[in-house]
């Protein structure tokens, strides 16, 4: 099947349900309300392992919730056609995950109290789990080579468009307190994904112990969200993802890109995050 993309307000989409009506439907349709909890990222950056979280939080560390109910019903996608519709219909408080940049998100948020968390993961990492991810799910363009592909990494010609972008133009909302960052790193270990879950709680106003936070650490760890079919992506099918080239869930460490990008390409990414990140007072775990 030929994979369709293109360009919209200078950022990538995949197949029609992204198209410029269809943003432009979101945009009319759907409103944000003020106790909305938005779990948002750039793609391979931790939005599925945020997901996890939040519903184990939602649920009091409880993972019946999780192994019972696909993630994606869970917490929709607000750009996303189905998803849209599942948006529509879910009943207060919604929990809602998107990929959107700020500028293309639906303009209530700027009226709204809703809850932020954005999730950022080092964008050598992102690069190529989105580049492994870019051969199996079928609405993705062909990735190509990994030069070529990084390449248009770095240059925005990826679906979403702009790593950079997309980080600079969340990380603006820096200091309103109904926004919430943290980095995929925060939770590579158990004792670090501990305090993490404890800081995000705290942002939530809501209150678990320590079995309850405990519970969450241990249901939301990358071998456990792997092996449920619930939270694996195994569900999609076949003509979404090619399951037997690969699975949703690779590997989900921190600093795999160093098994993957040659010493120039390390160097071409290091000179273009310098240029691009300079100037806007943000530091990261993986600088």
């Amino acid at each position: 099947m030929a994979r369709q993309y293109f360009t919209h307000k200078g950022v990538l989409f995949p197949c029609l349900d992204y198209s410029p009506e269809k943003l432009s439907y979101v945009e009319n349709q759907f409103q944000v309300q003020d106790d909305d909890v938005f779990n948002i990222a750039y793609p391979k950056s931790g939005t599925s392992w945020m997901l996890e979280i939040l519903s184990l939080i939602r649920s009091d560390g409880d993972p019946g919730w999780v192994r019972s109910v696909v993630n994606w019903d869970r917490a929709p996608w607000v750009e996303y056609g189905p998803g849209l519709d599942a948006a529509l219909k879910y009943p207060p408080p919604r929990l809602l995950c998107s990929h959107l940049p700020v500028q293309l998100f639906p303009k209530s948020l700027q009226r709204s109290k809703a809850k932020i968390i954005y999730t950022l993961r080092c964008p050598k990492d992102v690069l190529v789990s989105l580049y492994h991810f870019s051969k199996i799910l079928r609405l993705f363009k062909e990735p190509g080579s990994l030069d070529s592909f990084l390449e248009d990494f770095l240059s925005g010609n990826v679906v979403y468009g702009s790593w950079f972008d997309h980080v600079s133009g969340w990380m603006g909302l820096k200091g309103n307190e109904n926004f919430f960052s943290i980095t995929y790193e925060d939770g590579c270990l158990p004792q670090d994904l501990q305090g993490s879950v404890r800081r995000i709680c705290h942002f939530l106003g809501k209150e678990l112990s320590e079995e309850q936070v405990a519970a969450v650490v241990e249901n939301a760890s990358f071998q456990s969200m792997k092996g449920n079919k619930m939270s694996n992506f195994s569900q999609l099918p076949d003509e979404s993802m090619e399951h037997q080239k690969g699975e949703f869930l690779r590997k989900g460490i921190c600093g795999d890109w160093r098994n993957h990008l040659l010493e120039a390409q390390n160097q071409r990414f290091d000179t273009v995050f310098r240029e691009r990140m300079q100037g806007l007072g943000l530091t990261f775990p993986w600088d």
